[in-house]
């Protein structure tokens, strides 16, 4: 096989697709990316048996063939090249010369016989969302996906859509994180995607508002259809929590805070908090003034903030990290916290009174000073 092709256009497939090839790769074949060859198409697939990335570039050529080759080696040649029009050329005995000008590299490409099909996913009821919109509700959720294997399904991201609203919910036993928008969908579904798949598909999501995303699920895996590229995924199996019946509808005590303010003062006490000092933020409401201290090893740190509080006063802590994760994402200037009691969890949502966002964090038990 043989082909020519602009070397950006090349470059920037092959990075893409290795998103999905995995350095301990299950067997051999899946340790390098998969090119086949036909007319002017040239399709590249990585796969790792959990995530397959696939896409099709348009190159010079009236040839066809396929074999595997080495991602990053490929990638690197690539850029190293001096011109930008590349040329590849694949032997019978799959010895690979790509050349450039007076530059030419030579590698091996194996048989791809052994490479297996990617998933078989024929959905044509898929779901369109705008990709700024969906690349925003991953980033401002999945940071609370769980990361231990206690149980499996919490590893990935609920995707609910009930009455034409996108919801995702993510949970860890620390904190939960629902995030929602309108979407143009008659039916009611869900489905869960492992946190892994959606760091992969928020890299290949644009800022156009003019892009939509394509979701394509089935009983057993799903399709995200970006632009020029087609993301498989395995989903996750089983029940997930019902989330809903933990999420409070009423509050004793009603915060309104500056987001940023809270963020520096939170982001100070996390200098004397670390692994070896992980003592809790102990953060204090009254007289629309919120104190927070902590003590470590370390060191120790009393700092203040104004807000607006109606209800009860109230003392409660929290790992510090936790209450930030959220607070970092939300892209509102103030935020409104929520409280029952030093030992329920924090409500953060909207001074809008929206449902676009809500989180819980669920405090700590404090020491006695």
């Amino acid at each position: 096989m043989k082909f020519t092709c602009e070397k950006k256009i090349l470059i920037d497939a092959v990075n893409n697709v290795s998103k999905a090839i995995s350095e301990k790769a299950p067997f051999p074949a899946l340790s390098g990316m998969k090119l086949k060859l036909d007319g002017q198409a040239l399709e590249l697939t990585g796969y790792n048996m959990e995530i397959g990335i696939r896409t099709t570039v348009s190159v010079e050529s009236s040839d066809s063939g396929q074999c595997i080759i080495d991602a990053g080696l490929f990638s690197n040649m690539l850029r190293k090249m001096p011109e930008d029009i590349v040329l590849v050329e694949v032997s019978s005995n799959y010895q690979v010369t790509v050349s450039s000008g007076v530059t030419t590299f030579n590698l091996v490409a194996q048989n791809s016989d052994e490479y297996p099909d990617l998933p078989q996913v024929n959905s044509q009821d898929n779901i369109k969302v705008s990709q700024p919109v969906l690349k925003n509700m991953i980033a401002q959720s999945v940071f609370a996906v769980a990361t231990t294997d206690m149980k499996p399904i919490l590893k990935g991201e609920l995707f609910e859509i009930d009455g034409d609203k996108l919801t995702l919910a993510a949970i860890d036993g620390y904190r939960l994180a629902v995030r929602s928008e309108p979407v143009k969908y008659e039916k009611a579904t869900k489905f869960v995607v492992p946190a892994i798949t959606l760091s992969k598909i928020t890299e290949l999501l644009s800022d156009s508002e003019e892009d939509t995303a394509e979701l394509c699920p089935t009983l057993k895996h799903i399709v995200f259809k970006i632009n020029d590229y087609m993301v498989y995924s395995r989903l996750l199996e089983g029940e997930f929590h019902p989330y809903r019946s933990a999420i409070p509808t009423e509050s004793k005590t009603e915060v309104v805070v500056d987001r940023k303010q809270l963020i520096a003062t939170l982001e100070r006490t996390m200098l004397i908090i670390n692994d070896r000092a992980p003592s809790p933020v102990r953060c204090y409401f009254e007289n629309n003034s919120l104190k927070i201290n902590c003590k470590t090893s370390v060191g120790k740190i009393s700092d203040e903030i104004s807000a607006v509080i109606t209800g009860p006063v109230i003392e409660i802590g929290f790992k510090c990290k936790y209450l930030l994760d959220p607070l970092k994402v939300i892209d509102d200037d103030r935020v409104k916290l929520q409280m029952n009691g030093s030992l329920l969890p924090m409500k953060i949502v909207s001074c809008d009174d929206t449902d676009s966002y809500t989180y819980l964090v669920l405090p700590v038990r404090l020491p006695k000073d």
